[in-house]
């Protein structure tokens, strides 16, 4: 007989109870991020500032003579690899907090994420829920951070 197996439930995120304070998570894969990657998500989002999509622009006026590739793609990018290990069970995001874009990333560079938990604590409004604050880093190819953000996720607990 075939069994059924609900990915959500058995593979995807974990509840509260079974993160501990200091565990450290590496978001697999990585990603290498193309002039297309860049250009869509800078114009999906109308953010289309020249020193994202104009390399003509940004040979005459950027000190690298390179298009830099827009910190809120990079942010996204972090959130969406760590999505399987911290957030896959999440009930909500209540928020970001201290994002830091610390090097810029280039069309061609690779983004690697990581996230270390930093804390956890039951609701106390619904004792079957709780908060995990973490904090995500994003390094490149050459190991250089690029951004680090703490965030705030409403998961199931066991408790």
């Amino acid at each position: 007989m075939a069994r059924e197996f609900d990915a959500r439930s058995t593979r995807f995120g974990k509840t509260l109870d079974q993160f501990e304070v200091g565990d450290t998570f590496r978001h697999w894969p990585g990603k290498t991020i193309t002039e297309a990657d860049d250009h869509l998500f800078s114009l999906l989002t109308l953010a289309a500032s020249p020193i994202h999509i104009d390399a003509n622009y940004a040979e005459k006026h950027m000190p690298t003579k390179r298009n830099i590739v827009i910190g809120t793609y990079i942010y996204s990018l972090l959130t969406g690899m760590s999505v399987p290990d911290i957030s896959g069970k999440a009930i909500a995001s209540l928020g970001v907090h201290e994002l830091q874009h610390t090097a810029p990333m280039y069309h061609g560079d690779t983004l690697y994420g990581f996230t270390e938990v930093l804390a956890k604590r039951l609701s106390v409004s619904n004792p079957a829920q709780g908060i995990l604050r973490v904090k995500t880093t994003g390094r490149n190819q050459r190991d250089e951070i690029v951004c680090t953000f703490q965030r705030s996720i409403l998961l199931p607990s066991r408790s």
